[in-house]
């Protein structure tokens, strides 16, 4: 069975322009080019559209979605398992949610007495979920499954005075960062500022806190890319500077 460019579309629910897009960016090339000059797609490119638009459901950006599916040992079958795998994770979010506001509907109404507490439990469930799959593997394999679930635990039960304190703590990190990184220097008083917020935040979510892991944390904010995406986004460097500040900080400078 082959396909033009409109009746794939209309296949898979995507826009003609959608797949000219993907031909331009090499991440969808037809099989062929007919006589008329028109994009002939097969049944390779079918099931490729389909594992595009699986890892496009899950929130991966088409940069990494074309380095996974051109890579030379990728195998579509095993793909498949692991979209089925967190699809099923991500039902089990929404039902989750789902879930949450049903209760919160009844409670409304009146039918059923609804804590603060359970008022929030959808949306922590669901911060520990997105971060098991983010970071699940590197934080396990550095401080042991049993830290980890006891992190977890905590802030399932944290009250909802505590998440908006540990959020304001969150916001407040970036803000001095932020201030602290102009300065140039790590040892500074608002650097230092920077560190102890960054422990207080912390002790919300350990269980135990130590000088040891905190500046291995910070060590990770370097080490792991995608720590340091997050801490570089609207200054470059600025992972390097909190990790300097936390080793000063905690007497483990290096």
């Amino acid at each position: 069975m082959e396909y033009t460019v409109q009746k794939l579309a209309q296949l898979a629910g995507v826009s003609t322009r959608t797949l000219r897009y993907y031909d331009e960016i090499g991440i969808l090339k037809p099989a062929r080019i007919n006589s008329s000059g028109y994009r002939i797609y097969g049944q390779a490119e079918v099931d490729q559209l389909q594992q595009i638009l699986f890892y496009r459901e899950l929130d991966i950006s088409l940069e990494s979605i074309k380095e996974i599916i051109t890579a030379p040992d990728f195998d579509g079958a095993i793909a498949l398992r692991e979209h089925r795998k967190n699809l099923l994770e991500r039902k089990e979010q929404l039902e989750h949610l789902i879930a949450n506001v049903d209760k919160t509907i009844a409670s409304t109404e009146g039918r059923i007495e609804m804590s603060n507490k359970e008022k929030f439990e959808g949306f922590k469930k669901k911060m520990i979920e997105d971060n098991e799959k983010k970071y699940g593997k590197e934080i396990r394999t550095k401080y042991g499954n049993d830290t980890v679930d006891q992190s977890n635990a905590k802030l399932q039960n944290m009250t909802q005075e505590q998440y908006d304190h540990a959020t304001r703590l969150a916001e407040e990190v970036t803000k001095t960062l932020a201030e602290a990184f102009k300065t140039g220097d790590a040892a500074g008083e608002l650097a230092q500022k920077a560190a102890d917020l960054h422990k207080q935040w912390l002790c919300y979510y350990w269980n135990k806190y130590s000088k040891e892991a905190h500046a291995s944390l910070a060590q990770m904010y370097v080490d792991d890319e995608r720590f340091t995406a997050y801490y570089d986004k609207e200054q470059p460097g600025t992972a390097e500077f909190l990790r300097d500040a936390i080793h000063i900080y905690t007497g483990l400078k290096k």
